[in-house]
């Protein structure tokens, strides 16, 4: 304990930006899983339609209401890269 207190002032910095890295890594790995579950949505179900175990037209409406959500997900980002 005693000489966690007398390094602090060394370790400090480094364990500050260790902690802030280690949020930023966690935050983009939240947003790749959104955007890899999207797709893999979007791969079951051309599957299941092409199996035949949905009809056209609700293949097509969950179709596009994924492509949707993943164009909005792609423009959130391109945004925050702005």
């Amino acid at each position: 304990m005693v000489l966690r207190l007398l390094l602090a002032p060394i370790t400090g910095p480094f364990t500050g930006v260790t902690w802030i890295a280690e949020k930023i890594l966690e935050q983009a790995e939240v947003e790749t899983d959104d955007l890899e579950t999207l797709q893999k949505q979007l791969l079951a179900l051309q599957l299941a339609f092409d199996m035949g175990d949905i009809p056209e037209d609700e293949f097509e409406e969950q179709e596009e209401a994924l492509l949707l959500a993943i164009q909005a997900w792609q423009d959130q980002r391109s945004q925050e890269e702005r």
